[in-house]
């Protein structure tokens, strides 16, 4: 009985001094702030101004993913995107051969894809991943030369500066591409073109052992491109012209990628990588060099590459854009209470600009946390929060703001899976985001139980803990955007600067989609529970 009571005693000094250090430890870490898990404590809330901001045309070169296609949107815009790269041979120089004379000329681009099924016989199902619009949806596509030699860089002043290339250049590329179409397939290829999900089967069939082989490709965009072009362009071009790489991008410039409307049928839009396109020129020339037979031929091949060492692209993106939308991000914007609500478009379209705290005067307190010195009595938000930690001896536990969708808006619309929120004032990822990009930060959308888009929930403790902890640190305003990917933190210059911003997030610029959120404004058109507010969670000592 001894033993076990100096047991017991014993065990429980150990767990009093354990204790004591953690708890030692917990409050001197973080200097007043903790971890980052609320544990159901509820949220103090506060205020935000957030107001629309339109995008203008937009760098859009050299860049992955690019769009191709039309997608008709009623709440925003229908938008038209074409595309332009330069071409390259996979080798140089080449050896063309003898009295060449072409058989086909095949164009393949992969789309995104992943399969689902595949069946006893081998035979895979498909989903593309890329699609945005009518999933039937058929476009006219037209393949041209370009005539328009694009440089990575140009020289200014004695200094090599970089090229860049706008989203509102598509007439200046229209009306310089070169003859005639050179997708002259059926008319699945071109006047009534189509995103097919459906795997690639090819088979084969060896003439001398009658051995059939069956080559299987995921899903593809397959043109057959003009012989003739081929045949004269490259098979007959003088050898210096495939010489070299640089000789060649002068000599054929690229290809133009133009969509229109086929006819009355729905269209849609694909997000694709054209940097893995290939053309494959088959071709038969004469081998009286290594035989007897003058009149001996071999088959060859010349690939070129949708992008050679020197590669410059461009996405070219034209909106006809909802009279409503175009007026709520350009002549209705509320600068200073903030608009009621934000519309976040992707493309040349729109983004939101958050002011988490309004400048007021500087207030001072007493020992007892209250406003001793507040000029008009209205309390800044910042202050008090850094009055709450400082005096109040509160701890920052979790900060997010939410962003609630308009469902009666959106019903029925496609909504993007993601939004981005990043430092608007030096153009900067958040500190919460370089923490953890994908699980902590957040961003994604939040489904209701109709599997409809509810909101978008972003973390920004670590941003707010900074403000709160050192008073030299600049309150920056915040960009708010529709994102296609976590990891794309680049940003692309706007051609026409302005007030707010010189430059936007690529990552909102490669993503189509958009969605309308509530603003904070106060108004009857919000609901009071889907109002955006900064939510602070604490820990406060009883």
């Amino acid at each position: 009985m001894y033993k076990t009571s100096f047991i017991k005693k014993a065990f429980l000094a150990v767990m009093a001094v354990f204790l004591y250090s953690c708890d030692k430890d917990f409050n001197a870490i973080g200097d007043g702030l903790i971890g980052d898990d609320h544990f159901g404590l509820e949220a103090e809330k506060y205020d935000v101004v957030a107001f629309n901001q339109e995008v203008t045309p937009i760098q859009s070169n050299t860049m992955t993913p690019n769009a191709l296609g039309i997608l008709d949107n009623p709440l925003f815009a229908s938008t038209t995107a074409n595309f332009v790269t330069q071409v390259g041979l996979s080798s140089y120089p080449i050896k063309v051969g003898d009295s060449p004379v072409i058989e086909s000329v095949v164009l393949e681009i992969p789309y995104f894809s992943h399969s689902t099924t595949t069946d006893a016989e081998g035979n895979t199902t498909y989903v593309l991943d890329s699609i945005y619009g009518d999933k039937n949806g058929k476009i006219k596509l037209s393949v041209y030369e370009s005539g328009i030699q694009m440089r990575s860089s140009y020289l200014s002043g004695g200094t090599q500066l970089p090229q860049f290339y706008y989203t509102d250049q598509n007439s200046e590329f229209d009306s310089k591409k070169v003859g005639s179409r050179l997708n002259d397939g059926d008319v699945l290829q071109n006047d009534e073109f189509f995103f097919d999900a459906k795997e690639i089967v090819i088979k084969t069939t060896d003439p001398t052992t009658k051995v059939e082989t069956t080559t299987r490709k995921a899903p593809q965009m397959t043109l057959q491109l003009n012989k003739q072009f081929f045949q004269d362009r490259i098979l007959n071009a003088d050898a210096s012209k495939l010489a070299a790489e640089d000789v060649f991008q002068e000599y054929f410039r690229g290809l133009y990628f133009n969509v229109e409307k086929s006819g009355s049928n729905p269209s849609n839009l694909a997000l694709m990588d054209f940097s893995k396109g290939v053309i494959t020129i088959k071709y038969k020339a004469k081998t009286s060099s290594t035989t007897d037979d003058p009149e001996a031929t071999e088959d060859k091949e010349i690939l070129l590459n949708l992008k050679g060492t020197f590669t410059t692209t461009a996405n070219f993106l034209q909106d006809a854009r909802n009279a409503d939308y175009q007026s709520a991000v350009t002549t209705n914007v509320n600068k200073t209470d903030g608009d009621e609500r934000l519309y976040l478009k992707g493309g040349v379209g729109s983004l939101a600009v958050i002011k988490l705290f309004s400048p007021t005067d500087v207030l001072s307190y007493d020992s007892n946390g209250a406003v001793v010195n507040g000029g008009n009595g209205v309390s800044d938000q910042l202050d008090e929060i850094r009055s709450n930690v400082a005096i109040k001896n509160w701890k920052v536990n979790e900060a997010n703001l939410v962003f609630y969708i308009d469902a009666d808006k959106m019903a029925g619309a496609q909504e993007p899976n993601r939004v981005y929120l990043y430092n608007l004032t030096d153009n900067t990822i958040l500190a919460d985001y370089s923490t953890d990009a994908v699980s902590a930060y957040g961003g994604v959308i939040s489904l209701g139980s109709d599997k409809r888009g509810k909101s978008y929930k972003i973390r920004i403790t670590s941003h707010i803990r900074n403000l709160v902890k050192d008073a030299t640190v600049k309150n920056v305003d915040l960009g708010l955007v529709v994102s296609l990917s976590p990891t794309t933190v680049a940003f692309n210059a706007l051609k026409d600067k302005n007030d707010i911003t010189p430059v936007v997030p690529r990552t909102s610029l490669l993503n189509p989609l958009g969605t309308i959120i509530y603003g904070g404004k106060t108004s009857a058109s919000i609901p009071e529970d889907k109002r955006l507010k900064l939510e602070v969670y604490y820990t406060k000592p009883n």
